[in-house]
């Protein structure tokens, strides 16, 4: 790649410095007058001494004569044939499409056309996009002595490619002349950066459980081999990949971990999905509102393993709203007998950075004209010492089932005592509350 030169002494030429890639023929070459004509057209000995006449850009076979027999034609002469690679290496003829996450390394050369000396050249590098302008080579504290008649002065620059759209390389020189006049020198190489592959999430929450599922698609033109594919939670959670073989034999999965294969996903469009587990810390830290999950570290190498790394963005999910204090549910009996004690355990969870309490912990009555059908056993409050930061304890409550049927508990309240603050009720619960005469009735019927 390279500008036109204006009316100076030297000109910048660039090139891209790339890996060469295998140049690939198909072993089984289809000739165009099978279109036309039967697999047995050239068995016939005259239509065959008509071929150089039918097809004058055909090849010659060792005879001198065109051997495109259907036989022939599907023959392969060598074991490596059947690879469809030739065993040659080629070069881009283009400059070729530059992707995000790469390495862009450039080799750039000025010339000296003019018919004098130059000298004292000072040569600058640099990348400019939309948001930065960075500095590459600077040869001010060093600079070139001279460049002669016909000569040039060579060098290689590299860039880790951070963002997508335009970019110009910005190559200068300031040098004096045959005539002892400082001249300066801009060249501009403009180049396009792309993405080279995308990565699309989808969020599901189930009970206690998050599930990140990532589909990562390749959008460049070669096949992209995938070193690592790495979800970073973020603090307040811990994640775990779900594997499609996670259930297979011991030695299966021993074997998988030595020999560990590559992760391809292949050119134009190819996938690859993953799926994630995620759980909330135990020791969380507090962030209301807070929906990011954590971000991908994706690395890759193509076919001939130039490498390459990008990082997403943080992933969003729902929004957590955590109470700074939190009364869960650990156990209710499903079936209970009128009018006798029966015990509901629970869990009071310290969600803050300190110390909290003590607390009181009590069924509120509701509205005082409607009956409970399930009333405290004994006193009315219970107190609860305080809790330590990010800690939480254990207890329980003695209730009695004043109706038969379907019952619920409704209104367990929690009370900070310090802080003078009632936080929001456990949700209702349902249970069932029969008689003793038709619980022993049920069980002897069941006996008999």
């Amino acid at each position: 790649m390279s500008s036109t030169p204006g009316p100076h002494s030297l000109t910048f030429r660039v090139m891209r410095l790339c890996r060469p890639s295998f140049q690939v023929d198909s072993p089984l070459r289809v000739d165009p007058l099978d279109l036309f004509t039967g697999e047995d057209f050239f068995d016939d000995p005259v239509a065959a001494s008509q071929l150089p006449r039918l097809c004058p850009q055909s090849g010659s076979g060792k005879t001198g004569e065109p051997d495109l027999t259907y036989r022939n034609r599907f023959e392969l002469h060598s074991p490596t044939d059947a690879m469809g690679l030739s065993g040659l290496l080629i070069l881009p003829q283009a400059f070729g499409a530059i992707y995000l996450g790469e390495t862009f390394c450039s080799y750039i050369s000025i010339n000296n056309s003019s018919k004098f000396e130059v000298r004292d050249v000072i040569i600058k590098a640099e990348i400019q996009t939309e948001r930065q302008r960075l500095l590459l080579l600077d040869t001010t504290k060093s600079p070139v002595e001279s460049i002669r008649t016909g000569g040039r002065y060579d060098f290689i620059v590299e860039h880790d490619v951070k963002e997508l759209g335009a970019h110009t390389l910005v190559c200068t020189a300031l040098y004096s002349d045959g005539d002892s006049e400082r001249k300066y020198l801009p060249q501009f190489f403009k180049f396009i950066v792309a993405n080279p592959l995308s990565v699309k999430t989808k969020v599901r929450s189930v009970k206690e459980s998050t599930f990140l599922e990532a589909c990562i698609e390749n959008h460049t033109k070669s096949n992209l081999f995938m070193d690592q594919v790495e979800f970073e939670p973020a603090q307040q959670w811990s994640a775990t990949i779900l594997k499609a073989d996670e259930h297979s034999s011991e030695i299966n999965c021993q074997t998988r971990g030595i020999f560990k294969p590559p992760i391809l996903i292949r050119a134009g469009g190819g996938i690859h999905n993953f799926l994630y587990q995620l759980r909330l810390s135990s020791a969380q830290v507090k962030v209301d509102g807070s929906n990011i999950l954590g971000k991908f570290q994706i690395t890759w190498r193509t076919n001939l393993g130039e490498p390459g790394r990008l990082q997403t963005q943080q992933i969003l999910g729902s929004p957590i709203a955590h109470q700074e204090i939190e009364l869960q549910l650990l156990d209710v009996p499903s079936l209970t007998v009128l009018e006798r004690s029966f015990m509901v355990y629970l869990k009071l969870k310290n969600q803050t950075d300190s110390k909290r309490g003590p607390f009181e912990v009590w069924l509120s009555h509701g509205d005082p004209h409607e009956e409970k059908a399930v009333i405290v056993n004994g006193v009315q409050k219970l107190v609860l010492p305080q809790v330590e930061a990010f800690s939480s304890t254990d207890f329980e409550l003695n209730l009695i089932a004043t109706g038969l049927g379907v019952q619920k508990i409704t209104g367990i309240t929690v009370f900070d005592m310090k802080e003078k603050k009632t936080y929001d009720p456990l949700l209702d619960l349902e249970l069932w509350s029969t008689s003793l005469q038709r619980l022993m009735f049920t069980s002897n019927n069941y006996l008999g």
